[in-house]
């Protein structure tokens, strides 16, 4: 073989790599955005005339936010305004010109807000606590006070599957509640509707979307990095199992849209005392003396279950 047949070969195995990768990235950006237009209209979040409130850290997950509701701007069936709103909390090096340098070159209104929470945050917390309850309440004040300067109806979070994931798992072992982060809810103050359209987004998909739009990240060195943060310990408990079992953590996160109170125990949810019969079929009744039927065991049956079954066939 020449050395010209050598580099030819070279090239088109090249080109080959290249387009494949082409078309990973084109997959990956239609999955991230249809299950953002998924959970908006599931949840109906934005609406005609919305003015929408974009926060934007700097982060992987604001950025993702930013530019798949601009993609969604452009489709929609309906007409809505994006303001994307940094606050600059004035922590020591933090690259003011990073935002507003990346906003204009893509031509998003924007505004920067500044406020000097990090001193707050320093004078207020003992050296190695964590930051994160006090940083995020005085971030959600000032972000809902600029949001009715500015006019805007809808404030949108780039809180993805996982983060809804581990908030109910943070709840659920430390606070003992069923609770997490709603796709969708009205703040505190009663005025505005907060939406988390990244939902149904998976991070892992989030993390490869960035590293493809090359996003200028910004890092939080103020309460994102502290490792001693249960939310971290929650994090390593799902990834490792996503390693043992994938459907495990995705059935978790499906059933926080597939609740039976009356399976429960909440008294306020469910009138369990004033409970009678009232002689009628009940297809969500308790089935107390059935063994209770989960699907994916019965689908990945374990070793024992799988001896038990080969016991059965030859006793039949």
């Amino acid at each position: 073989m020449s050395i010209n047949q050598a580099t030819s070969t070279v090239n088109e195995h090249e080109s080959e790599l290249s387009e494949r990768q082409r078309q990973r990235n084109n997959k990956l950006t239609k999955k991230i955005i249809r299950e953002t237009a998924t959970a908006i209209t599931d949840y109906n979040m934005i609406e005609d005339g919305d003015k929408v409130m974009v926060c934007l850290s700097g982060g992987k997950d604001s950025y993702t936010l930013l530019e798949v509701l601009r993609t969604l701007q452009k489709r929609a069936p309906i007409r809505f305004e994006l303001l994307a709103v940094n606050l600059d909390q004035k922590q020591p090096g933090f690259p003011a010109h990073v935002l507003p340098t990346y906003l204009n070159s893509i031509g998003v209104p924007f505004h920067i807000e500044n406020q000097d929470t990090y001193s707050i945050v320093k004078r207020v917390i003992p050296e190695g606590k964590t930051t994160c309850s006090l940083c995020s309440r005085l971030r959600r004040g000032i972000l809902y006070r600029v949001a009715e300067e500015f006019g805007c109806n809808k404030i949108a979070l780039g809180h993805h599957r996982d983060d809804i994931l581990a908030t109910f798992f943070l709840n659920l072992f430390y606070a003992a509640k069923l609770k997490s982060m709603p796709p969708k809810l009205v703040s505190d103050n009663g005025k505005h509707t907060v939406i988390r359209p990244l939902a149904y987004v998976a991070e892992s998909d989030i993390i490869k979307f960035a590293e493809l739009q090359n996003f200028p990240i910004i890092p939080c060195n103020l309460c994102g990095s502290q490792e001693n943060l249960k939310r971290q310990e929650i994090n390593r408990m799902i990834r490792q199992w996503e390693k043992e079992s994938p459907k495990k953590v995705w059935n978790t996160y499906k059933a926080l849209a597939n609740i039976v109170p009356s399976h429960l125990m909440d008294r306020e949810l469910f009138d369990f005392v004033n409970l009678r019969p009232d002689f009628q079929d009940n297809p969500e009744g308790d089935i107390a003396f059935d063994s209770e039927p989960f699907p994916d065991l019965e689908e990945t049956p374990t070793k024992q279950q799988h001896i038990v079954q080969l016991i059965r066939k030859s006793n039949a």
